[in-house]
């Protein structure tokens, strides 16, 4: 089985604790993986850091909007320039760029005709998911995300797997849930 773990990197809806991030991409090194990260353009502004030690340890990154709002409800005018802001600032603060992988924030607007054309024109692709653990929800434990993915990965022979950079159960859980996914080959979506 090949899987693409993905994280989208922005501001955080809730509380969360510090230096998630951090666990995560120690987590990711440790086992020798290289994952994709989608960073919002004002997330990337406010943790210049964080972003460059995203892009400096390897991993894939995409573009995940600048204000991370729903890009369906955009005027075309909006959209663009909400996606270009964000490449500007992701390409000048990781001194990566994002092109051509972009995800649109709630997924709204990932089946939109108009998105698409609209990213498509940009010289990005959507990168959707297979599975979604829910990190995000408050309360969900490390067994929770854990049985969330595998159940999801169950008959697939590859998937993308959507999860957050801030949530605290993201952190804590990676290791296990890497530990149950042993075997698996750990690909960035540009393999998939």
């Amino acid at each position: 089985m090949r899987i693409a773990l993905t994280f989208d990197t922005e501001h955080p809806g809730r509380p969360c604790p510090p230096g998630v991030e951090d666990r995560i991409l120690e987590t990711l090194g440790s086992a020798g993986i290289r994952a994709t990260f989608f960073l919002q353009g004002r997330w990337a502004r406010a943790y210049p850091g964080r972003a460059r030690r995203i892009a400096e340890a390897g991993h894939l990154v995409g573009n995940h909007s600048h204000h991370h709002a729903p890009m369906d409800a955009f005027t075309d005018e909006w959209f663009r320039r909400d996606v270009r802001d964000a490449e500007e600032t992701i390409r000048t603060i990781a001194g990566v760029d994002p092109l051509p992988w972009f995800r649109c924030p709630f997924g709204s607007g990932m089946e939109d005709p108009r998105v698409l054309a609209i990213l498509e024109e940009l010289g990005y692709r959507h990168v959707g998911w297979d599975v979604d653990p829910r990190d995000w929800e408050e309360g969900r434990t490390v067994d929770e995300l854990v049985t969330r993915v595998v159940g999801g990965l169950q008959d697939r022979d590859e998937a993308i797997v959507l999860l957050h950079g801030w949530p605290g159960v993201t952190g804590e859980g990676l290791s296990a849930l890497l530990a149950r996914l042993a075997g698996a080959e750990f690909v960035d979506v540009a393999a998939l």
